[in-house]
This record gives C-alpha cells, sequence and structure tokens, in this order.
C-alpha cells in the first residue's frame, strides 16, 4: 500500500505538498493486517498517526522518493498493490538548493506535470491485482464514474475507489473494470471493509 501526500521541493527548506492525512490508508492498512494480510505500507508525511499493528512501514517524503521506493517493492511480486498516496501532479522545474530570502517580493515557479506513478504499476508487475483511488472535490456519480474508468483504461486497475467531500460529507464508491458501480459508503470504515471484501473475492 501506500498512503498520505508527497512533497515536491520548492527550495531547501520548502515544499509544495496538499492536504492528504493518511488516515484511510492506516484504516485500511490495519484491517488488512486484521484480516491476516502481510502488510507493507510506504507511508508520506502524514498528519493522522495510529499504531499500525503487525504493518511493515516504509516512510519517505518526496516525490523522487516514493518512486524508487515503490519499483524496489514491486521486485518482490507482491499480489496486490492499493495505490493510496496523494501523489503529487507537479513539480517545480528547476528547485533551488538553498533557502530563497523571504524578503523576495514577487516569486515566480515554473511547475512541470510529475510521472504518473500508477501507470507504471502494471508494467513492472503486470500479475499484480491494482487498486487505484481517485479523489475528487466534486462527487457527482456519472461524473465519478467517467473519471474511474479512464484511470482504468490508462493504469490497468482492476478496481477503482473514487471518493470525496459531499455537502453531506465523506462519499466513497468502489467500481469494477467495467464501471459497475460495487458498494458505496459514507464512511471510510465501510469503505476499507467493503474493499477488503471484494480483494478476497478477486484475488
Amino acid at each position: 500500500m501506500t498512503c498520505g501526500p508527497t512533497w515536491v521541493a520548492i527550495d531547501a527548506v520548502r515544499v509544495i505538498s496538499n492536504i492528504s492525512t493518511g488516515e484511510l490508508g492506516h484504516i485500511i492498512a490495519s484491517d488488512l493486517a486484521k484480516e491476516g494480510a502481510r502488510t507493507t505500507l510506504l507511508e508520506g508525511p502524514v498528519t493522522h498517526h495510529a499504531l499500525l499493528k503487525k504493518v511493515k512501514v516504509l516512510k519517505f517524503y518526496y516525490f523522487d522518493e516514493l518512486f524508487p521506493l515503490l519499483v524496489k517493492e514491486l521486485k518482490k511480486g507482491y499480489d496486490i498493490v492499493i495505490h493510496l498516496a496523494a501523489v503529487a501532479d507537479y513539480q517545480v522545474k528547476k528547485s533551488f538548493k538553498s533557502k530563497l530570502d523571504s524578503s523576495l517580493r514577487n516569486l515566480t515557479l515554473n511547475l512541470t506535470p510529475t510521472r504518473k506513478i500508477i501507470e507504471v504499476i502494471k508494467t513492472l508487475s503486470p500479475e499484480t491485482f491494482l487498486v487505484g483511488f481517485k479523489l475528487e472535490d466534486r462527487t457527482l456519480e456519472n461524473g465519478l464514474r467517467k473519471k474511474a474508468l479512464r484511470l482504468i483504461e490508462k493504469a490497468g486497475c482492476d478496481l477503482v475507489v473514487a471518493n470525496g467531500a459531499t455537502r453531506q460529507g465523506y462519499i466513497a464508491y468502489v467500481l469494477d473494470q467495467e464501471g459497475k458501480i460495487l458498494s458505496r459508503d459514507k464512511k471510510k470504515e465501510g469503505l476499507s471493509k467493503h474493499l477488503i471484501q471484494w480483494l478476497k473475492q478477486r484475488t
């Protein structure tokens, strides 16, 4: 599993990140371990902290650390990869090696897209059952299904979890390769339970 945000450097002390807490990853990793799965968690700089029993945790902070760490782990032949990390979509084209002076009145950063890690997983480990995640800030069901199918097409995911927030709170859908919604949950704990049920059936 991967979870949490990734950093990309601006200068020697500043980064661009996102608001992923790592909570959902911790819930799923813990539930998997309780089910007897040998679980390795590649964990970014999370703000949610949990005591994960029987889970091997490997830390990373930067995008440039996650990619080689994941490649190294994939060589071990995992049955399932749950790619939940909120990976940075952009990085600074050329970060500054030293700390920028805070008195600067203007600063322009040239951002370029990062490599899509999820699209590499099946290439490196074709037999691995891949679960991808699609986080959106607007969770209209039809829109989520379209984006989930696009992720399946690009990355070869076997299942996709499309999740996000509505005015009523958290919502998550588990979808198969045909875009069929297998479950809907309004709590992260429920999502974890249903996802593991589907994994048991399909692997």
